[in-house]
């Protein structure tokens, strides 16, 4: 198994514990699992190389709305549709895991994002949660005038910086550029299209923590946990490692305003890490074996709720967190619109290009054509 998720070890460790006592007691077979747990960062250059030499692990993460359809494309993705946790998948959810009618993928995290909020700093200084940029501007102000540094920044990980593109991006294809995706893969369009994204990008940045460049995501947590900063541009994926520093910490989510127009303030809704098999694989049976534990009637409950996900599944009858709650609220109201599918290469580069820009390696523009080169690489390799 490779599952990109390494601060989740502990968790997936003693799950896997389980699943190996149910292969032996069900079907007397003897399940010995490797499991490889690397970055988020590399973790995707690992995989490709490993599936273009045809060493594919039996199980394998991929970010559901990123990849699946480059993965699916490329033959590497076993068909699950007649798998029994497939019927047990919120209808809500299946969708995003979903591609030519085939459910090819076990959604993991289904998240609802955009940026987390101290609740306590916001009520202490009556501030309300900002839907237009105007009115974020204004919230940073207040909060500079009370000697409160508005955003953690934790750039360390490039992944971390990437999460401005599907906020600032997504927003704008839902409300003012609808076919820019499908522009973008014809070659038919440009990220300078998307130049606004800066305003957002340039007020977090100008008035954010210290050392951004050298603080990494479980950091940038820890920091936001106990109050050094009262917005982090990030999602409640990281609501355990919050937790851990500060289990009072009360924290909300919200959509992050990108422009002046409230309709654009927008909560991404998606499913980003799932479970796939490979066709190729020399142990299908218990791969797909392991698939249906993690939906397991029982047992997945506790896992999902140890590792502060939502639930995927209508067996997870566990209340859901109260930031989930935040952000369901808007996705009810009809504030939400779905992650939308850049490719996972112009997503790296944005990362690294956003940290450039961060050290002023880059400029605005620079940052825009590198986007636009790695999208003009991808089409080509993927045509």
């Amino acid at each position: 198994m490779f599952i990109a998720m390494p601060r989740f070890k502990d968790q997936f460790d003693s799950y896997i514990e389980k699943f190996v006592a149910k292969e032996k007691a069900d079907k007397n077979i003897d399940v010995k699992v490797q499991l490889e747990m690397p970055n988020s960062d590399n973790a995707s250059q690992i995989l490709k190389t490993r599936l273009a030499s045809n060493d594919a692990p039996d199980i394998f993460s991929i970010h559901a709305t990123n990849e699946i359809p480059s993965f699916y494309k490329a033959g590497y993705l076993e068909d699950l549709s007649s798998q029994p946790f497939v019927g047990k998948l919120l209808e809500s959810v299946k969708p995003s895991v979903t591609i030519d009618n085939k459910v090819v993928a076990l959604p993991l995290e289904t998240v609802s994002w955009g940026y987390l909020y101290n609740k306590k700093i916001f009520s202490d200084l009556n501030l309300k949660v900002p839907t237009t940029l105007s009115e974020m501007k204004q919230v940073v102000e207040t909060l500079k005038q009370n000697n409160i540094t508005p955003f953690e920044l934790a750039y360390k990980e490039a992944w971390i910086p990437q999460l401005f593109l599907p906020l600032a991006v997504g927003a704008q294809i839902e409300t003012a550029n609808k076919d820019f995706v499908e522009r973008m893969n014809k070659n038919e369009g440009s990220f300078t299209e998307m130049k606004s994204m800066f305003d957002i990008i340039d007020l977090v940045n100008a008035n954010g923590t210290n050392k951004a460049l050298e603080v990494g995501g479980d950091d940038g947590a820890a920091a936001f946990a106990n109050g050094k900063a009262a917005m982090w541009v990030q999602g409640p994926w990281y609501a355990e490692t919050i937790l851990k520093a500060n289990p009072d910490l009360d924290f909300g989510v919200a959509p992050l305003p990108i422009n002046d127009n409230p309709d654009a303030t927008l909560i991404n809704l998606g499913a980003s890490t799932s479970l796939v098999a490979s066709p190729t694989s020399k142990n299908k049976e218990v791969a797909l074996d392991f698939m249906n534990f993690v939906l397991d009637d029982q047992a997945s409950g506790e896992l999902f709720q140890s590792l502060k996900f939502n639930p995927v599944a209508s067996v997870h009858n566990y209340e859901s967190y109260p930031w989930v709650d935040d952000a369901t609220t808007y996705v009810k109201a009809g504030k939400a619109y779905r992650e939308p599918s850049i490719p996972q290469s112009v997503k790296d580069e944005v990362g690294k290009a956003l940290q450039s820009y961060f050290s002023k390696q880059l400029t605005q523009d620079g940052v825009l054509k590198a986007l636009d080169k790695s999208w003009k690489d991808f089409n080509k390799v993927n045509k």
